[in-house]
């Protein structure tokens, strides 16, 4: 092929590591965020009030029918010019992030629980709980179960979304490369060397949820 492979140009461990540790910052914490939220509204979705059930519905579809890639983007360049707001590209990008996770988390959780049969919903009613104390004792033990493999897979999505940070400078493993790229003229080695990261970091996770595949297959 006539190539020469120039690895030492463009390997700069404390460079790379840095950029990893950005990486996985944003979807440890992004993916909290986005969890914590899609507890909330995943309970509003399955609401009998309408006033609760609908605007929670539109925050669904929204974040769900539009690229992320565009609400990071909305986020940094329209909400400051909205709002009057300055809003820096680590706020931007995180709470687009956090929304778009709390979306999906949302229907996770919301499919989860409504998945249990009436009659543990009967039994528990039976039995005198009132609404809070059976979906805690009852209801969200079971849905648990059943929503930790969709929510693991959404995991491993979401820690490849970090890879759209680079759109607005965010030193993350993508905007690095593109860094390292631009400098060292050798793409072919910047983007084979990236690609292997995101394979090491995704690698155990993957692994994970095989395994949690295997445990939970009965429900």
């Amino acid at each position: 092929m006539g190539y020469q492979f120039n690895w030492s140009a463009v390997f700069n461990p404390l460079e790379w590591l840095n950029a990893a540790l950005v990486t996985l910052t944003y979807a440890f914490g992004t993916t909290i965020a986005g969890a914590l939220l899609g507890v909330v509204v995943g309970v509003a979705l399955i609401s009998h009030r309408r006033w609760v059930r609908v605007p929670a519905r539109c925050y669904v579809g929204f974040f769900r029918c539009t690229p992320l890639l565009v609400q990071i983007v909305w986020f940094y360049y329209a909400l400051p010019i909205l709002s009057g707001l300055t809003i820096s590209a680590w706020m931007a990008s995180g709470l687009g992030m956090s929304l778009y996770m709390g979306a999906f988390s949302a229907e996770i959780f919301r499919g989860g629980i409504v998945s249990i049969e009436r009659g543990q919903w009967d039994a528990a009613r039976a039995l005198g709980l009132r609404h809070l104390p059976m979906m805690r004792k009852v209801i969200l033990p079971q849905a648990a179960q059943r929503m930790l493999r969709p929510f693991a897979n959404q995991c491993i999505l979401q820690l490849k979304n970090t890879s759209l940070l680079y759109v607005v400078a965010v030193p993350d493993l993508m905007y690095t490369s593109y860094e390292i790229s631009s400098r060292t003229y050798r793409p072919l080695e910047v983007y084979t060397l990236v690609a292997l990261i995101y394979f090491v970091l995704l690698a155990p996770l993957t692994a994970l949820v095989g395994r949690l595949e295997g445990k939970t297959a009965s429900f």
